[in-house]
């Protein structure tokens, strides 16, 4: 069985007691970086083995670990926050146990774009999840498909790219109203709500940016 385990994004309350309990059955967990999940298998004394699964190695270390599940291992994938193959690895492998008939199953929990969605305050019965957009190649064709969506959209950035993904939304999408969450559950949790200019001059303002970012956009008006 794979068991896919969500993490907590920030607060280390945020695990499950069900995620503890496979986490310490499986004969093995995979990791996407083991220093970040070592930190809270620590802290919750969970001393199971782990071994390093992540975007540089997922392709040539696929087939050993299907084929210790073939063989009848107890398998953990987690990602450093959240829930695996949610912009993180984790697609690949869940694909190979659906291609190969090994069963898997998906514990429910921690994932940064849905808390940042309901306070943002705009609709939430439909949404358009983007994730990270493209870093260079293909980035404005995709925000101008963006732009023609009228459901919300939620967009996943790094804190040294905010200003310039907010400087491309605003030129190719005008000044839609949104909401940018940073640092989800941790201590210095911030939402900041207002038009793109607006958050973006509350950036501009500050000398530094921490922490990973969700920006959730209003969508196209009907």
């Amino acid at each position: 069985m794979l068991y896919i385990v969500p993490t907590p994004i920030g607060n280390l309350k945020d695990i499950s007691l069900r995620a503890q309990e496979v986490l310490r059955s499986v004969s093995l967990i995979l990791a996407e970086d083991t220093r970040v999940t070592g930190k809270l298998l620590h802290h919750y004394e969970i001393k199971q083995p782990m071994k390093s699964f992540h975007s540089n190695n997922e392709h040539n270390v696929l087939d050993y670990f299907g084929g210790m599940l073939k063989a009848g291992d107890d398998i953990a994938l987690v990602s450093d926050a959240g829930t695996p193959a949610i912009s993180d690895p984790g697609f690949l492998l869940c694909r190979y146990c659906r291609d190969h008939q090994i069963p898997m199953t998906c514990l429910p929990g921690a994932t940064a774009f849905v808390p940042a969605l309901v306070m943002s305050g705009l609709p939430a019965n439909r949404f358009h999840f983007e994730g990270f957009l493209p870093p260079k190649k293909g980035r404005q064709t995709r925000i101008k498909i963006l732009a023609e969506k009228e459901d919300t959209i939620v967009l996943y950035e790094s804190p040294h790219k905010i200003i310039k993904c907010l400087t491309q939304l605003i030129d190719i999408l005008g000044d839609r109203q949104a909401s940018l969450c940073r640092e989800l559950s941790k201590l210095y949790e911030e939402v900041i709500h207002g038009s793109l200019s607006e958050i973006k001059a509350n950036l501009e303002a500050r000398q530094a940016i921490k922490g990973e970012i969700v920006l959730v956009v209003e969508g196209k008006s009907e």
